[in-house]
């Protein structure tokens, strides 16, 4: 059995810079369509969409902006904290 010192025995996902490889490529396709977009019907909503997605989908230690707010909504608003006071 071979196993591979760097990235963690191949099994990590591929990542890009701060995306992982699928949102790259979903953010390229994007960025390109919203500033196709911009310059011939001279609309600016596609290229705000598209600066939020590459916002809420950075990655950092397996952990998306998205991921962490939905863990802060979580907590902070849709599931019942439970306290003892001793």
């Amino acid at each position: 059995m071979t196993q591979y010192i760097y990235p963690q025995n191949l099994k990590a996902t591929a990542n890009l810079w701060l995306w992982s490889l699928r949102d790259f490529v979903v953010l390229a396709v994007a960025a390109l369509l919203s500033v196709l977009a911009l310059v011939q019907l001279h609309i600016f909503l596609p290229v705000v969409v598209v600066l939020c997605y590459g916002f809420l989908t950075i990655r950092m230690d397996d952990t998306t902006v998205m991921d962490f707010m939905r863990y802060a909504v979580r907590y902070l608003i849709s599931t019942q904290q439970y306290f003892e006071w001793r």
